[in-house]
């Protein structure tokens, strides 16, 4: 089983490469950082000598760069089981006040990434007629919230994109599930005074995707919706 998770070196993405790995999947992850990269591949290796890594230094927001990420896993894989579209940028602001090209950046990065990537994996997973696609959204594209701006923007798209792949997949066999997670422990909320239990493990995170890709092909979850226990910040 093979598995390819965006953005998957740190937080909600490296927590979900653990997950996988510890069922047996081969691993196929990106990021900008090259030392980041090796670092993980080299603790996987190390903990799971017989799966397979792919690890490409990709920044998810040049179309370019995705479809040449997309080539490496089809050349040295074929087959893909699980597509996990994690790969994300939060930049806070309001629309009024935000910098000039924030908007740009995010769009590109939260929801362009998704579009090329699953359009260049579809080929090699719609045949197999199974298969499974997880958008991490975010709690953000349900509910706009004070200096979310184009963030907030980017993942209403992203779930959009999601229930438009769920409708035109159905009948190919290939299941879509939207995560919806609220605050979540992660490089984004680095040296926030709060404590731990404020917030959300990025395992928790991983062990729903991993148990809602554990259903039955005849079962579906569509959306999936985590907030931190006292409710979101």
């Amino acid at each position: 089983m093979k598995v390819v998770i965006t953005g998957g070196t740190k937080g909600i993405g490296w927590a979900m490469v653990e997950e996988f790995a510890a069922n047996g999947f081969d691993i196929a992850i990106c990021s900008r950082s090259r030392a980041d990269l090796d670092q993980r591949a080299s603790e996987l290796s190390a903990k799971y000598p017989d799966i397979n890594i792919i690890a490409d230094r990709v920044d998810m927001r040049n179309k370019d760069e995705v479809l040449t990420f997309a080539k490496s896993i089809i050349n040295s894989w074929g087959e893909v089981d699980v597509l996990i579209n994690n790969a994300g940028v939060f930049l806070p602001g309001e629309i009024a006040e935000e910098a000039d090209g924030q908007l740009e950046t995010m769009i590109e990065t939260n929801l362009y990434s998704a579009y090329h990537l699953t359009r260049a994996l579809l080929p090699i997973m719609v045949p197999k007629a199974k298969g499974h696609i997880f958008n991490i959204c975010s709690i953000a594209s349900k509910i706009a919230y004070p200096n979310g701006g184009s963030y907030s923007i980017s993942k209403f798209a992203l779930l959009g994109f999601s229930k438009v792949l769920r409708e035109e997949l159905k009948e190919k066999g290939i299941r879509v599930t939207s995560i919806l997670p609220g605050a979540t422990w992660s490089n984004s909320w680095k040296g926030v005074d709060l404590p731990e239990e404020r917030l959300m493990q990025a395992s928790d995170i991983a062990k729903t995707v991993y148990g809602a890709y554990s259903l039955s092909q005849s079962a579906v979850v569509e959306d999936i919706v985590l907030r931190p226990q006292l409710g979101d910040l």
